[in-house]
Formats: C-alpha cells, structure tokens, sequence
C-alpha cells in the first residue's frame, strides 16, 4: 500500500509539472468584452490548453499588458492598436482586422430614411474626442452636412442608450450591443443607417479607400518572430472561429454568453450581425486600415498616437 502511495504521489507530481509546462508554454490571448472580442469566441470555446484567455472590461487592462509585454497577442480597437505601437517603440505589429464598423445611427422618426433626411436634426452619440466622433464628423463633411446637422455628445454609451430607451432622445449613434438593447426595450426604434456603409461610401467617394475597421488583433513583435508557428495555428484557428460566428449566429450566441463575451446570449444573437465581424490579414488587411489610420490623423493625430504607423508595424506572413 506504501508503495503504491509513493507511486501514486509521483504521478501526480508530473501530471502536475506537465500541466505547469504546458500552462508555461500557453499563448497569452487578451481580448475586451463586446464586439470586438465575439470572433474569437469558438477559439476560446474549443481551447485545449493551448491559449491563456484574458477578457478584459476595459482597454487599459488590455494596454497595461501590452506594454508590459505579458500579451503575446490581443485583440482590440484599431486607433489604440496605433497607440500601442507608440507607446512600446515598435513593438507591436498588426495581423489581422477583426471588426469592421459597430456603429448605427437609430431613430423613432419614420421621416429619416437617408442620411439627407438628418439635415436639421440633432444626432445624439458617444464618443466624443475619439474614432465614432471623427468618423460622424468624415460622413457629415463629405456629404455637405457639417453645418446642418447638431451632434450632442453623451459621455457613456450605457447613458444614451437608457435615454433612447426611454424616448428622452429620438435620433442616437451606439455601437452594438447597445443598439440591440435600444430596440429590444424601445419597439419604436430602428436602425435607420448603418455608419460602416456611410463611411465607406463617403471614402470612395473622396477617392481616399479608407474602410471602417474599429477592431483588430495585434502580436508582440518579438514573439511572433520567435513563435511564427504558433502565430500560424491562432490565426487559423481565429479564421474559422470567424467564419463559425457568421454562419452558425445561434450556436455561437450562446458560446458568447457562456465566455462572458456579451452577457446575455439573446443580446448576442441580435447584435452579432451588425457587429461587422471579419478576419482580414495581409496586404487586403494593410490597404484597407492605412487609409482609415490616415483619416482619423487627419481628425486628430493623437487618435493614433501622434504618428501614423510605419512599413514594419504591418504583419504580413511569408
């Protein structure tokens, strides 16, 4: 029996010292709740042990990590992506675009039909002194609408939402979900325009090809160079993940709740289809966020850190 106990003791141990190696060899994925981190939801659903997930409820967690370099690889908003690349030297790079626009304009006036239709109105949005308020300011001024439409900020998206909610405001700009929980409580609410495609239209026809991408996902420069391999897995792993989103909603709703991605899966299953979600890599990747990090330096070189991203911060695989 003694014998068999010290036996017993000494498979433990090294099932123990395996688990910690493994644990030691994990690739450490940090993503923000929301939008940005649902494409990621079947990877983190299917993981063997292979990643360590962080979700994070606010993208200072996500910075501070980055920074420190205890991220290998995050997923988060394109403007800070560029941030972060100022901030650590060069020492991020970008692999894929994960999350085109997220931002809706919702009305309960059933006279706004076009964006022609805001002349006069008052849009109330979030987001001031960032992305959704430069990428408004782009769609108005390209359409001749700067100084005919009043945009009033509110400092939360949570905020404006109740305020929709409750018939306070009748025109409002949110993201999702916060636009899913607008019309699930507000029967008078709908999407009236979808800013991804008024942004994009709008680029085009400054001939500029700038294309709305508010989310992406970035590596830590000195590990992807040394783990090029299991950079490959993830984002193959990411792609399908992507793809299992899109095409399979329900299913992937309720992965998205049980992560704690969205709370609630009925939110997610609602949400999810103007969420934009996508993986772009490469040069389609690179020729679609340059001109968009270009516009919004254009807006406010802080928004991207003060400069705009050089050659090397683009991970194109060979």
């Amino acid at each position: 029996m003694k014998k068999f106990i010290a036996i017993l003791m000494v498979l433990c141990m090294a099932m123990s010292l395996t688990s910690f190696a493994a644990a030691e060899d994990a690739v450490n994925v940090y993503a923000l709740k929301g939008p940005t981190g649902i494409g990621l939801v079947k990877v983190m659903n299917d993981n063997d042990g292979a990643y360590n997930f962080t979700l994070a409820g606010a993208p200072e967690e996500v910075v501070a990590a980055v920074a420190s370099g205890s991220a290998d690889i995050a997923a988060v908003p394109t403007n800070l992506a560029a941030t972060l690349n100022v901030k650590t030297a060069g020492k991020v790079q970008l692999v894929a675009l994960n999350t085109l626009g997220v931002l809706h304009i919702l009305t309960s006036d059933p006279e706004i039909q076009t964006l022609a239709d805001l002349e006069g109105k008052t849009i109330w949005a979030t987001g001031q002194g960032s992305t959704p308020e430069y990428v408004l300011s782009y769609i108005l001024e390209a359409n001749g609408l700067t100084d005919k439409v009043t945009v009033e900020y509110l400092a939360e998206h949570a905020e404006l939402a109740t305020q929709a909610a409750s018939g306070m405001v009748d025109i409002a700009m949110l993201p999702e979900p916060n636009v899913t929980s607008v019309l699930t409580q507000n029967a008078d609410f709908r999407i009236a325009l979808d800013v991804t495609e008024l942004f994009n239209q709008a680029a085009a026809d400054k001939g500029e090809n700038a294309v709305l991408s508010m989310g992406c996902v970035i590596v830590n420069k000195e590990w992807a160079a040394n783990n090029a391999d299991k950079l490959a897995a993830f984002m193959e792993a990411y792609a399908a993940s992507v793809e299992f989103v899109n095409t399979n909603v329900d299913e992937a709703s309720q992965m998205v709740e049980a992560q704690g991605i969205i709370p609630k899966a009925a939110v997610a299953r609602k949400a999810i289809p103007n969420c934009h979600i996508v993986f772009i890599t490469g040069e389609e990747m690179k020729s679609q966020i340059a001109p968009f990090f270009q516009v919004l330096y254009n807006a406010n070189p802080k928004s991207v850190g003060g400069e705009l991203p050089g050659e090397d911060f683009y991970y194109i695989a060979k």
